[in-house]
C-alpha cells in the first residue's frame, strides 16, 4: 500500500506541474483531477496509518463541513463574503457548489494536519497543549493555502466575489472576510478531527510502517511549489501578491516543519 500511495502522491504533484501548462477546458480537467488525487492520496494515508473511523472522521468533518459552509456561503454570503461559482466548469454540483470542491477542503487540510502534529511532536509538546497548538496551527495553514487557491481560482475564473468588502493590499478582487471565514470554518474543522478523531484511538491499526514522509511531502510540495509558480509562472497581477501572502502565512506550519527536519532527521512516525 505504501507504493500506492507514493503512485498518487506523484500523479497530483504531475497534475499540478501541468496546470499552468494547460488552458481552457484543459485546465478545468486539470484542476478536477489535481483536487481529486490530492483527496485520495490523504484518505487513502490516513486510513493506513490512522484507522479507517478516524479517516471518516477525517473526510466527513472536512468535506462534510467544508460542502456546508460552501452552500451557505453562496446562498447568504456568510462567512466568506458575497461570491458565486461559475457553472458548467468543473463537474457535477451541490445546490450550486461543484462536488469536487469540498474534497478540496479534505485535500488541503490533512497535509498540514499531519505537517502541524509533526512539528508539536517535534517540538516536545504533548497532552492538550499539542491539541490547541495544532488546531490553531492548522487554522492559520489553511487560511495560507486559500491565499494561494483563492487568487489563482479567481484568475482562472472558477468563481467570482460580489462583497464590496476590502481586500488585501494587492488582492483586491477576494474580501478580507474570506480569510476570517476560513480560519473559522478550518478551526472547527480542526477542533471535530481532534476530539472525535480522538476517540477511535484505541482502534487504529497496530504495527503500522507507514510514516507521514507522504503528506509532508504534499504540504512542503504545495506551501513551496504554489509560491514559485505564483510568483513566477501563472498570469494575474494578484498571483506575485499571493505567492507571498501564501508562502509567509502556510510558512508559519513551513518553517518550523522544515527547520526541525533538518535538525532531527529520522523516520517520520505517525504520532497524534
Amino acid at each position: 500500500m505504501t507504493r500506492v500511495v507514493w503512485a498518487i502522491v506523484a500523479g497530483a504533484v504531475l497534475a499540478q506541474i501541468a496546470y499552468p501548462l494547460a488552458s481552457d477546458a484543459s485546465r478545468d480537467v486539470v484542476t478536477v483531477a489535481v483536487v481529486l488525487l490530492l483527496t485520495a492520496a490523504s484518505l487513502v494515508h490516513a486510513a493506513i496509518t490512522r484507522g479507517p473511523l478516524w479517516t471518516v472522521v477525517l473526510f466527513a468533518s472536512t468535506a462534510g463541513l467544508g460542502l456546508l459552509s460552501e452552500v451557505i456561503g453562496t446562498a447568504t454570503g456568510f462567512p466568506f463574503g458575497s461570491y458565486f461559482y461559475a457553472t458548467g466548469r468543473l463537474g457535477p454540483e451541490v445546490v450550486g457548489v461543484p462536488a469536487v470542491v469540498p474534497l478540496a477542503w479534505t485535500a488541503g487540510f490533512y497535509p498540514i494536519w499531519c505537517a502541524a502534529t509533526f512539528v508539536l511532536r517535534r517540538a516536545g509538546i504533548s497532552g492538550e497543549r499539542r491539541a490547541f497548538g495544532r488546531v490553531l496551527m492548522v487554522a492559520v495553514g489553511m487560511v495560507g493555502w486559500d491565499l494561494y487557491l483563492d487568487s489563482q481560482m479567481v484568475t482562472d475564473g472558477q468563481w467570482t466575489w460580489t462583497s464590496g468588502n476590502a481586500g488585501l493590499p494587492g488582492i483586491p478582487s477576494i474580501p478580507y472576510t474570506n480569510y476570517l471565514g476560513w480560519f473559522a470554518v478550518a478551526l472547527l474543522m480542526a477542533i471535530v478531527v481532534d476530539r472525535v478523531g480522538g476517540l477511535t484511538e484505541s482502534r487504529r491499526p497496530r504495527g503500522r510502517s507507514m510514516s507521514d514522509a507522504a503528506p509532508l511531502v504534499l504540504f512542503l510540495w504545495t506551501w513551496l511549489g504554489s509560491g514559485f509558480a505564483h510568483a513566477f509562472l501563472l498570469e494575474g497581477d494578484e498571483m506575485r501578491f499571493s505567492a507571498v501572502y501564501g508562502f509567509c502565512v502556510m510558512g508559519v506550519v513551513g518553517f518550523p516543519l522544515v527547520a526541525l527536519w533538518i535538525r532531527q532527521p529520522g523516520k517520520v512516525t505517525v504520532k497524534t
